[in-house]
């Protein structure tokens, strides 16, 4: 960048000028061009440095007049719009300077952030609950294992997300994503021992997008929707709603967690408060409504732990874990640790604890497919003991719970028409 001009130069070419008829005369008695003599006049004017009788600079103001042994000099600013006040958090700028780093004009760049959806969201749970009807106490099954609990995992069914077989290797929308969890769960629970409790995992990213932009919440990242937000919630509210009624029905005791990923941040918050204050009145009910990303449940000798992990890895969250949780985990003689957010299975066995990544039932989306991100899709049912541990899990596919007519998407998926 240029050097400043000084006080000096400026304080030449506004007494110059001053003795002058015009800039041109000005600019040739100093020997510099033009452009140069008014650049060193705009400067004179910034710093209160322009003799009286000088017209105002264009776009300039008087703003004071000074006396100095020199003469009355007339101190001149750049004229303004209205005064700004941001109205949302900034998140950018983008600013245009000059050769010499001065600022010419700046961009500000507003935009609700993702905390500020939530509290929204919160503020608005909060105000509409007690109008949720509650749900009647339900009469507990017969028959169930006192000692078993079946964790029911799943992860990253992203309701609301659309996929074009021809472009992603399957078909998946709104209405897929409904019958697809329904089914599994059917499946999943017509197939698990009797046990006492059932845990609801869900570990994130239930909901494709989180709010009226198909967008990403912290990156904007453009999303694949196949429908209205108002809708997929109404779904989403449905069909966890027919899930808790079915793990009701075959246990004596159902935890719920609904763990918050980066696609669902606020939503998840919504869901869980609903959720606690809709089977506020079902004593055999028990929702993890806390605002944390960890969540925890102790089944005996047995700790089980909950995170997207999109904050934390595979690798390393096993110390976040004990370290959150350090009371629990010192109970606990078995100890395991769940995750999605990759749409992957990955299992890793450290000396605190054995740490899981899962596949999600969802097929990718066209980010996923284009990035050769081809992982498999199940969901499983795992089988705890107060006091061994994991003692038994089964794994589904969707293609073992759900039709084949099912997994055909709503939209132009038709016979196609080859031209000869």
């Amino acid at each position: 960048m240029k050097p400043q001009i000084s006080n000096d130069l400026a304080l030449e070419a506004a007494i110059m000028r001053a003795a002058c008829d015009s800039d041109s005369e000005a600019a040739t008695r100093l020997g510099i061009a033009r452009s140069t003599f008014q650049n060193r006049m705009k400067r004179a004017a910034e710093r209160g440095l322009v003799a009286p009788g000088r017209e105002t600079m264009p776009g300039y103001r008087i703003e004071s007049l000074t006396e100095t042994p020199n003469g009355t000099f007339i101190k001149q600013r750049k004229e303004h719009g209205e005064e700004y006040t941001p109205t949302l958090p900034v998140k950018g700028k983008t600013t245009l300077v000059d050769a010499e780093g001065r600022i010419i004009t700046q961009h500000i760049m507003e935009r609700a952030s993702a905390e500020a959806q939530a509290d929204a969201l919160r503020a608005m749970v909060d105000a509409f609950k007690e109008e949720i009807p509650r749900v009647n106490i339900m009469r507990a099954p017969r028959g169930s294992i006192a000692e078993i609990a079946n964790q029911f995992t799943v992860t990253d069914n992203h309701f609301g997300m659309l996929s074009w077989r021809e472009e992603t290797g399957a078909d998946y929308d709104l209405r897929i994503a409904e019958h697809l969890l329904l089914d599994w769960f059917s499946a999943a629970v017509s197939q698990a021992p009797h046990g006492d409790t059932a845990i609801l995992a869900q570990l994130g990213d239930l909901m494709h997008h989180d709010a009226l932009e198909s967008v990403t919440p912290a990156h904007k990242h453009v999303l694949d929707a196949d429908s209205r937000l108002q809708k997929v919630i109404r779904v989403v509210i449905k069909t966890i709603r027919r899930i808790i009624d079915m793990l009701l029905q075959s246990h004596q005791r159902v935890h719920v967690v609904m763990a918050s990923g980066n696609h669902d941040p606020a939503s998840s918050a919504w869901l869980r408060e609903m959720l606690a204050a809709m089977y506020e009145l079902e004593p055999r009910i028990t929702v993890d409504n806390s605002p944390s990303l960890y969540y925890a449940f102790q089944w005996g000798q047995t700790g089980l732990y909950y995170h997207h992990m999109h904050k934390r890895d595979v690798k390393d969250i096993d110390r976040v874990f004990a370290g959150i949780f350090r009371e629990m985990f010192g109970r606990c003689r078995y100890n395991y640790g769940h995750g999605g957010h990759r749409h992957s299975d990955q299992v890793i066995e450290t000396p605190l604890m054995i740490v899981e990544r899962h596949q999600t039932l969802a097929a990718p989306d066209a980010h996923s497919a284009g990035g050769g991100w081809l992982s498999g899709r199940s969901a499983k049912r795992i089988t705890y003991s107060k006091d061994f541990g994991e003692v038994g899990r089964s794994t589904l596919r969707p293609e073992m719970v759900l039709g084949a007519s099912k997994m055909q998407a709503a939209n132009d998926n038709g016979p196609r028409t080859v031209a000869a």
